[in-house]
Formats: structure tokens, sequence, C-alpha cells
């Protein structure tokens, strides 16, 4: 019987394809059995950056999630002529919960449905693009469909300790509380500007310090985002 030959060019090439399906399979099996927890986590995490644009913040795991499943009465889903095309259910992950910024972008937009202190407030989330990627927010509404009750910033990548604050800053989010979202005609108002350039504070927020495209690129997303839930609003209040 022939020695094998464990210098040969065929036998490393035949080793290592065997290593590589190998580790492969390992790493395909490793992450299909943390994909659970993972989606797990994801999922809480969301239901924190929404409790967060209700002004309800620093809970544990545990109350996050009793409070989300409390607070929010559905998870809907609206088409771009602001029409209800999935009612959702209370503590709803199923529909709203699960759209991304590819279905905002293509008009299926998600919207919270919530109550809190015996109020109605509606959370909705808003994409766009900072200065080093995206940028996110999830805004929770007034009653009257054109004031903000709260607001949640989050980024993939901005600098931290200036883009990052839109994140970090609990304090530069709770400027929004109060604005105004939509003008008489329907039209969104809500910006973020420099301080020297701020005429009206009753829509417009000082922008974060140092951070000037980020800042930029909130007030962008937060000018796109409303004007796609305008003619929903405009349907539960009366502008």
């Amino acid at each position: 019987m022939a020695k094998l030959n464990t210098n040969s060019n065929t036998y490393i090439i035949a080793y290592s394809c065997v290593m590589v399906v190998v580790v492969a399979f390992l790493l395909a099996f490793v992450s299909s059995s943390l994909k659970p927890a993972q989606d797990v986590n994801v999922a809480l995490d969301k239901k924190k950056q929404i409790l967060a644009a209700l002004n309800i913040r620093n809970l544990s795991d545990e109350q996050s999630t009793q409070m989300y499943e409390q607070v929010v009465n559905a998870d809907a889903i609206i088409d771009s002529e602001g029409n209800i095309t999935a009612p959702g259910e209370k503590g709803g992950e199923k529909t709203g919960f699960r759209l991304n910024s590819a279905d905002y972008k293509a008009g299926k937009l998600a919207i919270f449905l919530c109550n809190v202190e015996g109020k109605k407030k509606y959370v909705v989330p808003v994409y766009g693009m900072g200065l080093w990627g995206p940028i996110w927010g999830y805004i929770a509404v007034n009653e009257d469909g054109k004031t903000v009750y709260g607001a949640y910033f989050n980024h993939e990548g901005e600098t931290a300790g200036l883009g990052a604050e839109i994140k970090d800053s609990q304090t530069w989010q709770q400027l929004f509380k109060g604005k105004t979202i939509y003008g008489a005609d329907g039209k969104p108002v809500l910006k973020v500007k420099k301080t020297s350039e701020i005429k009206d504070k009753s829509c417009e927020v000082d922008a974060v310090t140092g951070a000037t495209l980020t800042s930029v690129g909130v007030s962008n997303m937060l000018q796109e985002g409303f004007a796609k839930y305008n003619k929903y609003f405009k349907k539960q209040g009366d502008f």
C-alpha cells in the first residue's frame, strides 16, 4: 500500500478544502443555534427605543417587555395615502414591528398606536443618513397629530462625542418635546438648525454642537419622514 505523501500539493489542497467545509459547517451551525437568541435581543432593543420615544427609559429587560405590551395597543401598517393596511395587535411584534428601512422607502409605513397614562400617543419610525452612515429615530406624537411627545435617535457610526450625541444625549433628545411637527398647511415644519439660524422655537431645535452634518441629516430625516405620514395624521387631526 502506497504511503500517503502529506507534502504533495494534492494532499495540501484536499486537506485545505476539507477544513474549509468543516469550518463553514461549524460556523453555520453556531450561527443558526444563536439566531433565536439574537432575534430576541434585537426585538428587545427595538422595544426599548420605542419606549424611549415615549419618555419611558431606564427599565430592566423584563420591565421593558412588560411595559411595551402594556402601552403599545397596536403595531399597525399604513400606506402612502395614510390608510391602515394591517391593524396590528396589542404588544405587537408581527406587523409594523417587523418593518425596516427598505419597507419605509417603499411606502409601507409602521405606526405604533399607544396609550400612556390614559392618553393616546403615536410612535413613528424615521430613517435617514448621518455623516458616516445610517441614522434613525422613533418620534412619539401627541393625540393632536402635530406635536412631539418625545423622541429617540440612534446611529450606525457617528463620531463619539459629536454626531453620536443624537443617541447618547437624552438632554438633546428632550429638546424635541412639545415641538410642532406640521404647519397649518399640513406640511412638516419640524427642523434641526444651528442656534444662530433658529427663527421659530416652536418647531426648530438646536443642532448638536460640532456635528453640523449629522444634525442636517436628522433634520432632513424628520422632514422626509413626517411628509410620508402627513396624510395619516391629517385624518386624525384638523389641519
